[in-house]
């Protein structure tokens, strides 16, 4: 039977404090949003602002899994690479309660529940979603990997780029008029995913390096503002002109294009930052004992 490693203990089966402390803090979205259901703080329909705010937790924690290794190579950090399967495993968690809430919003009516995900294409596009992480969770043991082979294992798991782009997906549909924060996440995926097409390409010691790493938060950030015009141009009639001024004002708060932006230079500057402590440790005497 294979199981799950606990998520608490690091490769050589010793308490991990950092995995410890990420593990714990996995749980905190979850129970505050379920203590604000129970005390009634999630306004006139509580239950399906749960049900939204599961799954938006769900989408955040999948970004974050593809965050690990772009940061990790950026910061050569290479023990990120040990929490990228508890926080994948922790965002179908997530979805799955997500979808569980939504069930008992269908009054556990598993027929209409089917109905719907046939009939709305967000819904279509969730439930896929969900089914992908269920596949990538229940293969995502030691055990499966060494059966599978690396190669196909790898080949497999890659699916998590397209649960990625439906989660995203299905969550900026649903969102509907607030398309604030589902344009910034569509943002920060498309950072993730243009860093690993670079990385493809020119290799992963070029696509890491802070150079390239600014020029593609620049560059992602500009689309996402071209983007955002082009949606509110199209769903709202507003002159693109109007939205991308508000760019440079302001004055309508802080744009999804800037956050996008933030997000990226945010690994650049742990990049120089890495660079930087490189230099000083090549610089520091030796302390080596003269002969």
């Amino acid at each position: 039977m294979t199981t799950l490693p606990l998520p608490w203990l690091d490769r050589s089966g010793k308490l991990s404090p950092v995995k410890t402390a990420i593990f714990v803090a996995l749980f905190v979205p979850a129970l505050v949003n379920t203590a604000e259901f129970a005390l009634g703080m999630l306004g006139a329909r509580p239950l399906t602002a749960y049900i939204h705010a599961l799954g938006l937790w769900a989408v955040r924690l999948l970004l974050v899994t593809l965050l690990i290794t772009p940061l990790r190579q950026a910061t050569r950090a290479s023990s990120l690479i040990h929490l990228r399967r508890m926080i994948g495993v922790a965002a179908f968690c997530y979805l799955a309660v997500h979808f569980a809430a939504y069930i008992a919003d269908q009054s556990f009516n598993l027929e209409t529940v089917a109905l719907e995900i046939v009939r709305r294409l967000y819904l279509t596009i969730g439930f896929v979603a969900l089914l992908i992480l269920l596949a990538l969770t229940v293969t995502s043991t030691d055990g499966v990997q060494r059966r599978l082979g690396g190669k196909r294992w790898m080949r497999l798991h890659q699916l998590v780029y397209l649960a990625a782009a439906l989660g995203v997906l299905h969550y900026f549909i649903q969102a509907k008029a607030d398309v604030w924060e589902p344009t910034i996440v569509i943002g920060l995926l498309g950072w993730l995913l243009i860093y690993r097409l670079v990385a493809g390409y020119a290799g992963t010691r070029r696509a890491a390096a802070p150079a390239t790493l600014a020029l593609v938060s620049v560059g992602v950030a500009l689309l996402t503002a071209a983007g955002e015009a082009g949606y509110f141009r199209l769903h709202n009639h507003v002159d693109p002109e109007r939205l991308l001024g508000a760019y440079l004002t302001l004055d309508t708060g802080l744009r999804p294009g800037w956050v996008v932006l933030a997000g990226g230079l945010l690994i650049t500057a742990a990049a120089l930052a890495r660079l930087a402590l490189d230099r000083l440790k090549a610089r520091a005497p030796s302390s080596a004992p003269a002969r």
